[in-house]
């Protein structure tokens, strides 16, 4: 483990990490946010944008399982975030080439397969540069650092739009400088957390993971199924005939939200577990999707991505966590390789399921979809916590000669 002086009562590694992902995140929502209301104006379907979304973060998701095991097996996380970063650095400015809906694919395409690099190695460098009692701070922090890019990207998107209206291609080049900052910090600031390459190293078997690790896989699957694209929610907003310019606006309350509570939030499930926050989030989200369906007015919808940041902040940092809880060390990387492919996996029949039902039946079908999966993936996972505390309780009765 790392032992450098700390930063600001955090390991160097949890704070420049953190300090990437805020670089990389602002290019990224620059982008993100001004993608769908891009899209339309070049002539794409809502279905169109839901499977561009939905195809690329699939796809590339294999790349995720492969950069976490194949981390792992090198005993090296760094030579894959330096790659993956760069790769989004790199593709960014592409964007204002684009003259179709193909293009983006896949650019979308090439930029997510670079998510997909890095991903479960940077989680597994931030988890092997802590201990256990600082795993959820450490992922509540970077989640605070992601979302203030997150902030600070749709906040420039909308000063840009509102000062040079539809000039989509100029925010697109703008948004490459960030993201090169990001490669830097690594190249910089960023040192290896991985323990030395094991010559011997068995081959990977799915036993080797614990079969709770499975079951949450299991839920999360279910969640994610309705759990499309954001780009669907800057849709609907839209719809509503708000100035296209403050769509950025909108979304960036629930960054904002997100970042405030995120450290906050990562403090509490390291003292209640991480099963509590999860099934909290997880009705959260299906309250927020529901009230997209039954509402269309952009007053509701900007308290709805207030609540929207409450979920965020109560479900990514967690979820993160309880991978770290419940894969040994050795195998993290895997471990949020899978975790992190069955989300991008699961999004491509989410993205179509989502806009299928927005472009066939009407514009409220997806959300109070979203919020169905999302109510059963809570009470699945009240299930899997009540199991779990009888697993213990019953461990600790034997051990006691109960």
């Amino acid at each position: 483990m790392i032992k450098d002086k700390k930063i600001f009562g955090l390991e160097r590694n949890v704070f420049f990490t953190g300090l990437t992902s805020f670089f990389t995140d602002t290019s990224t929502k620059m982008v993100y946010s001004v993608m769908p209301l891009f899209l339309l104006s070049i002539g794409a379907s809502k279905t169109s944008i839901a499977m561009i979304e939905g195809i690329a973060e699939s796809t590339a998701s294999l790349f995720k399982a492969f950069s976490g095991y194949w981390s792992d097996k090198i005993g090296r996380n760094k030579p894959f975030m330096l790659i993956g970063y760069g790769i989004t650095a790199m593709v960014t400015p592409l964007y204002a080439l684009v003259t179709g809906s193909f293009q983006v694919l896949i650019f979308r395409f090439i930029e997510r397969i670079g998510k997909g690099l890095r991903a479960a190695p940077r989680d597994s460098l931030v988890s092997g540069s802590v201990s256990k009692e600082e795993m959820g701070i450490s992922f509540g922090f970077h989640k605070a650092m992601d979302n203030s890019g997150a902030i600070f990207g749709p906040l420039a998107a909308f000063l840009l739009l509102y000062l040079f209206p539809v000039n989509y291609k100029f925010i697109f080049l703008l948004a490459t400088i960030p993201a090169l900052l990001g490669v830097l910090t690594i190249i910089l600031f960023i040192k290896e957390a991985k323990s030395a390459k094991k010559e011997e190293r068995p081959a990977f078997h799915v036993r080797q993971l614990p079969k709770k690790f499975y079951l949450f896989l299991a839920i999360v699957f279910v969640f994610t199924l309705g759990n499309s694209a954001d780009a669907l929610l800057l849709v609907k907003t839209a719809e509503t005939g708000i100035n296209k310019a403050y769509i950025p606006f909108v979304y960036m309350v629930f960054n904002m939200v997100s970042v405030v509570l995120a450290v906050p939030i990562g403090k509490l499930s390291d003292k209640v577990g991480r099963e509590i926050l999860i099934i909290l989030g997880f009705l959260v989200y299906a309250l927020v999707y529901f009230l997209f369906g039954r509402y269309n007015s952009i007053n509701v919808f900007f308290f709805l991505f207030m609540l929207y940041g409450l979920y965020s902040a109560l479900v990514d940092g967690s979820q993160k966590s309880m991978v770290a809880d419940l894969v040994s060390k050795d195998l993290r990387g895997t471990g949020y390789g899978i975790y992190h492919s069955v989300l991008g996996i699961t999004l491509l029949p989410a993205s179509l399921i989502a806009g299928l039902l927005y472009d066939k039946v009407n514009s409220n079908a997806p959300f109070y979809f979203g919020s169905t999966m999302a109510f059963i993936a809570a009470l699945l996972m009240i299930v899997l916590a009540v199991l779990d505390r009888r697993d213990k309780a019953s461990v600790a009765s034997r051990a006691s000669g109960g």
